[in-house]
Order: structure tokens, then sequence, then C-alpha cells
């Protein structure tokens, strides 16, 4: 079994994903921060395992204002932007940096933590099922 060849992404690729402007990636380029190749074209690129390993560099998590110890790993702090509820049931979501979390819960539990629309908040991901998909027409 052959590994596929990794990926390598465009400037204007790399900035959609990085979530910067085109004249960002560049400079990173220039500054000798991102390393870039050519493609038979003659455009500059960047191949997807450094753009992967730069971007985990790059990023910077929210601290987690909780300070509770906990085994799920996966952890996003943001603020609540919608609360809609009823007598039994609410859904809460929240807007942690770029990523929309949306979360099922009691109206009850909506209360007892004091939920509202601006609340600072933690969603916590435990999850034994993660979906991974691919652009259409990759195998």
């Amino acid at each position: 079994m052959t590994r596929p060849e990794p990926p390598s992404y465009r400037v204007a690729e790399a900035a959609v994903l990085l979530g910067v402007s085109d004249d960002t990636v560049r400079r990173w380029i220039d500054g000798g921060q991102l390393g870039a190749g050519t493609d038979t074209a003659g455009r500059k690129v960047v191949d997807g395992a450094e753009l992967a390993a730069f971007a985990r560099a790059q990023a910077t998590a929210v601290p987690d204002p909780s300070g509770v110890g906990r085994s799920a790993r996966n952890r996003f702090v943001g603020l609540v932007t919608s609360i809609v509820q009823d007598r039994v049931m609410a859904q809460v979501e929240m807007q942690c940096g770029p990523h929309r979390v949306v979360s099922l819960m009691s109206t009850e539990a909506v209360h007892e933590l004091g939920l509202a629309p601006g609340s600072l908040a933690v969603a916590v991901v435990k999850s034994t099922q993660v979906i991974i998909e691919t652009p259409g027409g990759s195998s």
C-alpha cells in the first residue's frame, strides 16, 4: 500500500485555512517562517504537512477559566450567543473562536449555570465517535 502524496496549497488557499490574508502568508514565506516551493505553473505553494505543523504552532488556545481538571481534551472556550428553550430542554449556541458549538441540555441546567447570551463558558467534548470528512472526490 503506497502512501498518498501530501497535498500542497497555493498561497491564497493557505491563507483561507489559516484565517489570515494572502499578504500575511507571503510575509511568513519571505521571512522564512513558512517554507514554500513552486508548482508546475510557477506559483508559490506550501507543502500540506508543513502548513499543518505551522498551523498547530500558531494556534493559541483561550485559557480555560474553570480551573477544573478533567479527562476530556477537547475544550472550547467562548461566548454564549443564543439560547432557545422551552419548559424542559434548551439549545445553547456558543461562538468559540471561529467555531460555532451547539449543545442541547435541560432548561434546568441553563438556569443552574446562569447561562445567558454574552456569558463566558467552556464547551467540553468527550466523544467516542468523531467523523472526519474530506472534500468531495477524495478517496
